[in-house]
Parts: structure tokens; sequence; C-alpha cells
């Protein structure tokens, strides 16, 4: 009979071979951490002890804990893998969580800014020539907070002779190398930026005053800040990456090539924003526009 903990360390251990993403691991390797924590609690050492009972108490308890239903749902489908992984190899007969459910949630549809909206936004943050730029660059590509934290200065070429500006967006543990163009918004604002970007021996386009990378989290708290100086409500940084794919649809960009540009995995990701534009936004913009 295999202990809990121990099996919980070869589940982390079988994610990192899968090829998983650090994020993933981590957030699995916690939610089991976790029902392993309150198992020990019941005295329940030994994965073969576990019933579906415990798993469902598991559930309740997070829930008066205060726990949303989106949450719990997550930390639902950690523990069906879990077991799903420990039943294909033998380490159970029998899988207490296929009677699992998943608790009932509304998904809220992609928050799109307008017009109004992301000019408000920018003008927010005018006199921030940093955050303008990440700003603008977020708008204006499409990308990935945590890839906009990882690019270097080499990622950005200029336009030259009539050859378009491009920004090259480096491959992450789960998403794909490509390159996006950039248009002339785009290359302003980071041409200001680079104007007045700390000496730094790091090549990170992005840093603090004294040289050194700047964090996502630090990213995210200042781009916040400048959505509540908007008016900008129940708005998120990963909003400006709807934007651009729901602008680039309305100006009629292909579907294919919008997913391509987003780093869409699926190209039914890229689908789900057509149900989502249809009579929600203003007249299509230009992109140079946006």
């Amino acid at each position: 009979m295999i202990p809990a903990h121990e099996a919980h360390s070869k589940f982390v251990n079988h994610l990192k071979g899968q090829g998983r993403s650090s994020a993933t691991v981590l957030a699995y390797g916690k939610d089991i951490e976790q029902l392993c924590g309150f198992l020990a609690d019941l005295k329940k050492t030994r994965v073969q002890e576990i019933n579906t009972k415990d798993l469902q108490a598991f559930m309740a308890k997070l829930s008066k804990e205060g726990y949303t239903p989106k949450s719990i749902s997550r930390k639902t489908n950690s523990t069906k893998t879990f077991f799903r992984f420990l039943k294909i190899n033998d380490y159970i007969s029998d899988d207490p969580a296929t009677l699992l459910e998943h608790p009932k949630f509304e998904m809220k549809p992609p928050r799109i800014l307008s017009k109004t909206e992301y000019r408000a936004l920018r003008d927010a943050a005018r006199t921030d020539i940093r955050m303008g730029a990440i700003i603008e660059l977020l708008l204006q590509t499409g990308i990935r907070i945590g890839e906009l934290a990882r690019l270097q200065v080499a990622d950005v070429k200029f336009s030259a002779n009539a050859k378009t500006g491009e920004l090259h967006v480096p491959a992450g543990e789960s998403y794909p190398e490509r390159t996006v163009p950039l248009n002339r918004a785009a290359e302003e604002a980071i041409n200001r930026y680079l104007e007045i970007r700390p000496k730094s021996r790091d090549e990170t386009l992005f840093v603090t005053k004294t040289g050194r990378p700047l964090l996502v989290r630090n990213i995210r708290t200042a781009i916040d800040r400048y959505f509540k100086l908007a008016g900008i409500r129940d708005a998120k940084v990963n909003d400006l990456r709807h934007t651009f794919v729901a602008h680039h649809l309305m100006s009629g960009t292909s579907l294919v090539l919008v997913s391509k540009l987003a780093g869409h995995k699926r190209l039914a990701t890229t689908e789900k924003y057509l149900n989502l534009i249809q009579g929600r936004l203003e007249e299509p913009v230009k992109l140079e526009e946006l």
C-alpha cells in the first residue's frame, strides 16, 4: 500500500515527465498536497483507503472556507487527474474520483475594451513612458504578459527600407515561437521607451530603474492601477489580449492568421471570439488606430 505523500511525489514527477508547464505542475502539486493534508486529518494516509465520500468532504470543506466554485472546479480536476494516474499505474484498483462532480459556475466571457476605453487607458499612462510602451505593445500585438516579461531588446525589429517592423516572441514552456508585426503605434511607443531605458547588462527589454528585469506581478499591478485611473471597471491585463484578437477579427483578418498571431494552440480557441463579437463592438477600427 502506497502512502499518500509518496503518491503525491510520484504524481508530480509524472507531470514533469509529461512536459507540463511549471505553472501547471506547481498548481496540481499544491492542490494534491492540500488534499493529502485533509486526508491525513481523517487518518487516511494511504491512497487505497480513500473513497468518494472523503473527496466530497474535502470539496465541501473548501466551499465552507470561501473558495469560489471556479477554484474548487480546478481542484476537482487536479484530484481526478491524480487518481487517474494512480489507477493507470495500478497503485489503486478503484478510482474514487470518478463520481466526483465539478461545481457549477458561470464562466464570464472575455472582456473586450471599447475604443473609448483603450484610448482612456493610453491617456492614463501617457506620462509613464515605460508602462505606456507596455500597454501599447500588449494592445497592438496581443502577446501574453508572461511573453512580454521575457522579451529581449533584440526581439524588436524596427521597420526599415519599406519593411514592416516585427516582434520576435520566443517560445515558452507551452507557447510556440512566433513573429508578430509591429505597427507604427507600437514602434513609436517602444522607441520612446528605449530612449529612457536604464543602462543595464541585462538584455531584457523592460527593466526596473536599477536595470533588473521587470516582473510579471509588477507589470500586472501597474496596469491595474492605470485601469483604475482610466475609470475602466472589471478589466484585467489579459483583456488587452482579448481586445487585440476581437478587433483583428472585426477588421476582417482571417481566423487562421489571428490564431497564429495570438499563439493559440487550437483554432477553436480563436473561434470562440466569433460569437462574442457579434453586435457587441463598435464599428471595426483600423489596426493602426487600435
